[in-house]
């Protein structure tokens, strides 16, 4: 399945997005960023199934975030 990535702007707000979103019933993981991105501050969630539910969730929850990019 594919995976899609969202670019955070902290560590803390990551560590936020993955418990928001897994208590949604949304699959995902902190990863590290890829270097070539160079954006936010380091560290992505990489969700599996509905990106625009998970960020409506993110906006819904004042976790702010960064650009998205698929594998």
């Amino acid at each position: 399945m594919k995976k899609t990535y969202i670019a955070m702007s902290s560590i803390t707000f990551a560590m936020r997005a993955k418990d928001v979103l897994s208590r949604s019933g949304i699959r995902c993981e902190i990863i590290r960023t890829p270097k070539n991105l160079g954006t936010g501050c380091g560290y992505s969630i990489a969700v599996t199934g509905d990106v625009s539910r998970a960020l409506r969730l993110l906006d819904n929850n004042s976790i702010p975030h960064k650009m998205t990019y698929e594998s």
